[in-house]
């Protein structure tokens, strides 16, 4: 397990404890059917495997892994146990609604100090609990979660992970047709961004960003560091990306953009395998980018950014 010694390189203090939360681990997108969105993540590039089982939960999933992070394709394997682990059924009505994005994980080194920040903070959070799921060639691989309560329900959660990196992620992990290296920032469409940001400040522990437009998705946005990674919380602004999550979705999740070696590589490999071209626009950083749709992958806005 990695050190904790300090606070991690680019992170700040805010009163009430230490940001020593590390970077997105993975975002989760929810299907009804886990070979159908393995089969549309396969399509816009992503070289996909089989997850495995949550003992005891019911469910499965596949994973797209990529240099230090993942992609988590989760669906219901069996809904007797899932509704013996759940019986709330909140995973069921998310599918029922057509299913997506539904959670950022957060990585942490220490999950048990970073609750116990949060709750000086005045946070709802969870205990840290542990929790796994077994290969399809038998390895269980563990992890600590811990999870917001009702009064800060974010579409959030945290996670350390206690199977080391190398085990958890192959020798090929990485290598997908799309170019794909790593997460760059997750998007989570709300209807206020100022209100917003100062909730998502107290729960990561981080100082509340400036507002700033994002030109891509039409919509004022505050972006959290985590690590190499951000947090984004956008309120619309104009018709786009995600005035359309907000209003066929509600808040929350909407999109993922991921730094990609090459973007006309990405582009190509989604023609050749039947994906309409993907939109381009210009972010506000300059770069160009680049958006898979929901109707192609199973409810999220999946973007790219990188070099042609």
């Amino acid at each position: 397990m990695p050190s904790r010694r300090g606070i991690r390189s680019g992170s700040s203090r805010l009163e009430g404890g230490a940001a020593i939360l590390t970077r997105i681990d993975h975002v989760m997108i929810c299907v009804d059917d886990l070979q159908k969105g393995v089969d549309a993540y396969t399509r816009i590039g992503f070289d996909v495997k089989p997850g495995g089982i949550h003992t005891g939960k019911g469910t499965h999933n596949a994973i797209a892994f990529n240099q230090d992070d993942y992609l988590e394709l989760m669906s219901v394997r069996d809904r007797n146990e899932y509704l013996a682990s759940s019986p709330h059924g909140a995973l069921l009505d998310f599918l029922a609604r057509g299913g997506g994005f539904r959670y950022v994980a957060v990585q942490s080194n220490d999950l048990a100090a970073d609750v116990a920040a949060m709750r000086t903070r005045g946070v709802d959070v969870s205990d840290a609990a542990e929790g796994g799921r077994r290969t399809p060639a038998g390895k269980e691989l563990r992890w600590k979660a811990a999870s917001l309560g009702a009064r800060h329900a974010l579409p959030i959660f945290f996670i350390e992970h206690l199977t080391p990196l190398e085990e958890r992620r192959g020798p090929r992990a990485g290598l997908h047709p799309n170019g794909v290296l790593r997460v760059d920032r997750v998007y989570i469409t709300v209807p206020d961004v100022a209100s917003a940001a100062a909730t998502y400040s107290r729960v990561l522990g981080l100082p509340t960003p400036k507002i700033q437009r994002g030109a891509v998705i039409k919509a004022d946005m505050a972006v959290f560091d985590l690590g190499p990674t951000g947090l984004t919380v956008a309120e619309p602004k104009e018709p786009g990306p995600a005035a359309e999550a907000l209003e066929h979705r509600g808040p929350g999740p909407f999109q993922a953009l991921y730094r990609t070696s090459s973007m006309d590589a990405a582009a190509k490999w989604m023609a050749d395998h039947g994906l309409p071209p993907p939109a381009r626009g210009v972010r506000n950083t300059g770069e160009q980018a680049m958006l898979v749709t929901p109707e192609q992958a199973c409810g999220a806005y999946i973007g790219f950014v990188g070099p042609a």
